[in-house]
């Protein structure tokens, strides 16, 4: 196979030619190579060598070695390339114990290239080029590109004992590169896949993430429940397996998240989305129940938005995702059954769900109710719903769904009432949200300026149950249905 030297970056170029004037050997090594072989841009640039890590640093001008690993980074500050401006190298490693399943015990460097390729975890990643392009490449890993297939060097389950992370990575790597994974390797993760139990759940997440961003994602969960990493990942989304929904879908409750993962990576929508795709009805395994008085088979899902949202944000959160995308994600499942009826959806409703949701993130709403609907086995979202459904939130957005989209802020009410910075002045500003909610034609200075007059008036303990009027019932009807649904179904 032949690669162009040329899409090398100068920087990396630079810092092999260093150590190869310096008298030591020097190789580009991993998935830089497997990506040069396969005509892909390479993410990362990682460089290996026979040099020491004392004598490697003898041989740059800036360089930081803090670490236990033998890793030196290279600082190279003349770069305007940001992910050029550290470009790290490792010695020649052997193999190692690894007691906690993750990290060797201990590291000893070598001088053989051959050891070092002998520790990595996939044949397609154990490859390594010099500057003439020679490639060594001792695992055969050129033709498993080739087979476009994911074999492990060696032992499969050595490698998951050594680095249980290693198996999730396998699962990422097949669907980033559109691998098959191999029998041997397949066997080897099954064997091994209660271990990943050990790795920790930040390492775990960040490898989700990349499966979920992969151009596969649905392919990626589906792998992971097939090799036996899901039940420890989350199991929750398991409990759809099989759960049959009839009415309007035409897949039980897995397949349909599925297909509606699928769709979002189609059009390449963000994290947020691909999530919310995948979990907006994981609760519906926990709410079904056979519809009353129906002749034929069919089940009801009460309150399974709100059941999910809240699993949800429990899967999120052990698995550490940010706080803001845990708030994106559980938002977009609690409000996902919004579109459900365009016939009943009036403009005070809409305007209250951007409110609630936030201008920024309706439309990822909709496109989430997208997903909802193709994941049902749908070929499109109809188009006459989805005009209807667009055009009133275009309407809602015109309206005020903030007080910063008020024609009054705090400063005049001040003015208007004399009242001095406090609590008064939000309560009064909510109180007025609320009725531009209802209706967006009193949002006028006059109408609005008559208005404070009046809650001027009221006690605080009036002005305040006006005020927070909104939020208390926004809160109050979603305890009330959690209430209701726990009741009924005994979710916890």
């Amino acid at each position: 196979m032949i690669m162009n030297i040329n899409s090398i970056p100068k920087e990396i170029v630079d810092v092999l030619k260093t150590l190869e004037k310096g008298g030591f050997e020097a190789y580009l090594v991993g998935g830089c190579v497997r990506d040069l072989i396969m005509n892909r841009i390479p993410k990362d640039w990682d460089i290996t060598t026979n040099a020491q890590p004392e004598e490697i640093m003898k041989l740059f001008p800036k360089t930081v070695y803090e670490n236990n690993f033998g890793t030196v980074a290279i600082v190279n500050e003349e770069t305007t390339d940001e992910k050029l401006k550290i470009v790290e190298i490792t010695p020649y490693r052997l193999e190692a114990k690894y007691s906690d399943f993750r990290h060797p015990d201990e590291v000893k460097f070598s001088s053989k290239l051959e050891d070092d390729l002998k520790r990595r975890d996939f044949t397609v990643n154990a490859m390594a080029m010099d500057l003439t392009s020679n490639i060594k490449d001792i695992y055969k890993g050129q033709e498993d590109i080739k087979d476009m297939s994911l074999r492990t060097v060696g032992d499969a389950g050595e490698r998951f004992k050594e680095d249980a992370l290693r198996m999730i990575r396998g699962v990422r790597f097949a669907v980033e590169l559109n691998f098959t994974v191999s029998h041997e390797t397949m066997e080897g993760i099954m064997k091994n896949s209660g271990l990943i139990a050990k790795i920790s759940a930040e390492r775990i997440r960040d490898e989700f993430i990349k499966i979920m961003m992969s151009p596969s994602p649905a392919v990626g969960v589906v792998l992971l429940n097939k090799l036996g990493l899901l039940k420890h990942i989350i199991p929750e989304l398991e409990e759809g397996i099989g759960i049959e929904q009839k009415g309007e879908h035409i897949y039980d409750v897995w397949e349909h998240l599925l297909h509606a993962l699928s769709h979002a990576a189609e059009k390449n929508w963000p994290l947020e989305i691909r999530l919310a795709a995948l979990f907006h009805d994981v609760g519906k395994p926990k709410t079904r129940r056979a519809a009353p008085g129906k002749g034929k088979k069919e089940y009801t899902f009460y309150g399974h938005e709100v059941v999910g949202a809240r699993m949800t944000e429990k899967v999120l959160e052990r698995l550490k995702f940010s706080k803001k995308t845990i708030e994106i994600v559980v938002k977009l499942v609690r409000y996902h059954m919004f579109f459900s009826d365009p016939d009943q959806i009036t403009l005070s409703a809409v305007r209250r769900l951007v409110k609630n949701v936030g201008p920024e993130l309706v439309w990822d709403l909709m496109n989430v109710r997208i997903c909802d609907r193709v994941g049902m086995g749908r070929p499109k979202e109809e188009p006459y719903r989805l005009r209807k459904y667009e055009s009133m939130i275009e309407e809602a957005m015109r309206a005020p769904v903030s007080v910063g989209m008020l024609k009054m802020d705090g400063n005049k009410i001040m003015e208007i009432t004399g009242e001095k910075a406090g609590p008064r002045l939000g309560w009064t500003l909510h109180a007025l949200l609320e009725e531009a909610l209802e209706d967006p034609n009193i949002n006028t200075e006059e109408y609005l300026e008559k208005r404070v007059q009046e809650l001027a008036k009221l006690s605080d303990k009036d002005l305040r149950a006006l005020g927070e009027a909104g939020k208390e019932a926004k809160d109050e009807t979603e305890q009330e249905e959690l209430v209701q649904i726990r009741k009924r179904y005994g979710v916890k």
